[in-house]
């Protein structure tokens, strides 16, 4: 395990090497180290974001300092209270956390669905057989990024595994389920993409206005319901 700086204000530890070699239990190493820091309660950190194979440790450096640490010892000092946290961690017996199960209604409508077309076409299946092979499958969230709440899905069948568009779209719907390489997400915000899109769901995945604001978090599972259009319209008005 690596500790080393990110910019002024945050570290990463780095839990292992390669995620795709073996994605469930490098998801699992991570987030027991999340769980391990969260229970050393470390003075001066104020967010920890799981990653693919690292851990991002945000803190605030006054908060440090105020602990009676040397300013220029501030990293030293909360490397030292990580390990530490880590090793304590390790020697502690205690429960695992349960993943959630999330079910995410998702309308597959051609007005939604922009690149169905285009996926069926590389996995040289029906659009219907894309829609039932990517609703059958049990994802999970590997770690949240890109803009606000937008979750990265592994368990993406091979199958479905389609490059991402050569020329990014300005602007994409928040909702939007797609596929980029061998994941599928789902766009929180409207936002810029180059994610090839095959749905949309009217559950809502980012909202400041309640705690916490991302509907998922790393770890959980997550399975696609479809519905159809009137449902969707429904759901959403």
């Amino acid at each position: 395990m690596e500790i080393t700086p990110l910019g002024d204000s945050a570290l990463t530890v780095r839990v292992d090497d390669r995620f795709k070699d073996a994605p469930e239990k490098t998801l699992k190493e991570v987030l027991n180290v999340v769980r391990r820091l969260e229970d050393a309660h470390i003075p001066g950190i104020i967010e920890l974001a799981p990653a693919y194979t690292t851990v991002g440790v945000f803190f605030d450096p006054i908060r440090v300092i105020n602990c009676a640490v040397e300013p220029d010892s501030v990293t030293e000092w909360l490397t030292q209270k990580i390990c530490e946290g880590l090793a304590h961690g390790k020697r502690k017996r205690g429960g695992r956390a349960v993943a959630r199960v999330v079910e995410v209604p998702v309308c597959y409508d051609p007005e939604f669905a922009l690149d169905l077309d285009h996926v069926a076409q590389h996995a040289q299946m029906s659009p219907k057989e894309v829609v039932n092979l990517h609703q059958a499958t049990d994802f999970h969230v590997s770690c949240i990024g890109f803009t606000p709440g937008f979750p990265y899905l592994a368990g993406l069948p091979e199958k479905l595994a389609t490059p991402r568009r050569a020329t990014p779209r300005k602007e994409i719907p928040a909702g939007s389920v797609a596929i980029g390489g061998r994941q599928s997400g789902i766009y929180s915000l409207r936002s810029p993409g180059g994610w090839n899109v095959i749905g949309r769901t009217p559950l809502r995945l980012f909202d400041p206005q309640i705690n916490p604001p991302a509907l998922l978090r790393a770890g959980d599972r997550l399975r696609f319901q479809a519905i159809s259009r009137q449902e969707f319209e429904a759901w959403t008005f």
